[in-house]
């Protein structure tokens, strides 16, 4: 797999962290643990945007998109239909996956909330949003349970625990 991602972090966003390398095993570790883990081995041209921002431009995507205008913590727009990610005669095509958009004031609330470093948090986030574009959703209990166990298992290769355990 080619892996193209394009980054962009507003000033919010601690610059001191690098985000790029971060992004990047976060993204492979989604894919390792979707249903389509033979992308990483497939040789194609896989191309995504994560874009680091603040509140209020997450809440206009929000308001313009899902009409709710609120930030949330994160926002997938998938460009890639189901059928694309396994069908062979896409297979030497450029997969364009979607964009990402991570608010940071939400992401720090929950972080800080949860107990757990920023970093961290972003990278669960930007895991929950690649999935996101490779067709998972949370819509129904059982959708939710299996996104979330392919979350905890990402997590779990770039060594982050399970976000979704109370901490004692």
């Amino acid at each position: 797999m080619t892996l193209e991602i394009a980054l962009e972090a507003d000033e919010e966003w601690d610059s001191s962290i690098s985000w790029e390398p971060l992004v990047r095993k976060a993204v492979e570790a989604a894919i390792a643990q979707s249903a389509f883990p033979d992308l990483a081995s497939s040789g194609r041209p896989i191309e995504l945007s994560v874009r680091l921002t603040d509140d209020d431009q997450v809440r206009m995507l929000n308001a313009h998109w899902r009409g709710k205008d609120k930030p949330t913590n994160v926002l997938s727009f998938p460009m890639t239909e189901a059928y694309e990610l396994n069908d062979e005669s896409f297979a030497s095509k450029e997969l364009l996956l979607g964009d990402i958009v991570v608010a940071h004031g939400v992401c720090k609330r929950e972080a800080a909330d949860k107990g757990v470093s920023v970093e961290n948090h972003a990278t669960h986030l930007i895991v929950h949003g690649t999935l996101h574009l490779l067709g998972y959703d949370h819509e129904s209990d059982a959708d939710a349970a299996e996104m979330e166990a392919r979350e905890v298992r990402a997590l779990e290769r770039l060594g982050i625990a399970n976000p979704y355990e109370a901490v004692a």
